[in-house]
C-alpha cells in the first residue's frame, strides 16, 4: 500500500504512526540501556491497576493492542513481547488510559529459561497474551 492509500484507508493513523515511532524508540532503548536502569522508566513497582476497566478505557486498549501488534510484526527490527508492551504502555499512558506492566520468566521446549513480558488494561491483555506459563517476577502500574 502506498502512502496516498494508507492515509485514507487507515481509520487508526495517528495509532499506527504512534506504534512506528514507539517501536523504534523502545527497540534502541532496550537494546542499548541496562535493565536496571531501564526499570524506572516502566511505572510503579510492585502495584496494579484496577481489574475493572471502564468502556472508554477498552475501547483505547482493544484498538491500540490491534494496532501495536500489526506494526511489530511488520517492523524490520526485532519487536518482541517487552517492546510491544513497552510501545502500547506509552500509547495508551497519552490517552490516559492505566495499565499494568508485568515481566515473567518461563522455560522453553529445550529447558533454557526465557522472559515474557505482558501488559493489561482493566481485564483486557493488550500484548503478551495472558502471561500463562511464566512466573510473574515485577510487575508496573502505569
Amino acid at each position: 500500500m502506498n502512502i496516498l492509500g494508507f492515509l485514507k484507508h487507515n481509520k487508526n493513523k495517528r495509532i499506527t504512526i504512534e506504534a512506528w515511532i514507539f517501536c523504534m524508540y523502545y527497540r534502541m532503548i532496550v537494546f542499548s540501556i541496562p535493565m536496571k536502569y531501564l526499570e524506572k522508566k516502566f511505572g510503579v513497582r510492585d502495584e496494579e491497576s484496577s481489574a475493572e476497566g471502564t468502556k472508554r478505557d477498552y475501547y483505547w486498549a482493544v484498538r491500540v493492542s490491534k494496532e501495536v501488534n500489526r506494526i511489530a510484526d511488520k517492523t524490520p527490527w526485532d519487536s518482541k513481547c517487552l517492546v510491544r508492551a513497552l510501545t502500547a504502555q506509552r500509547i495508551l499512558k497519552r490517552r490516559d488510559v492505566a495499565t499494568t506492566l508485568y515481566l515473567g520468566v518461563g522455560t522453553d521446549d529445550n529447558k533454557k529459561m526465557i522472559a515474557h513480558a505482558w501488559l493489561r488494561c482493566g481485564s483486557f491483555y493488550v500484548t503478551g497474551g495472558t502471561g500463562e506459563g511464566y512466573a510473574m517476577v515485577a510487575k508496573f502500574k502505569m
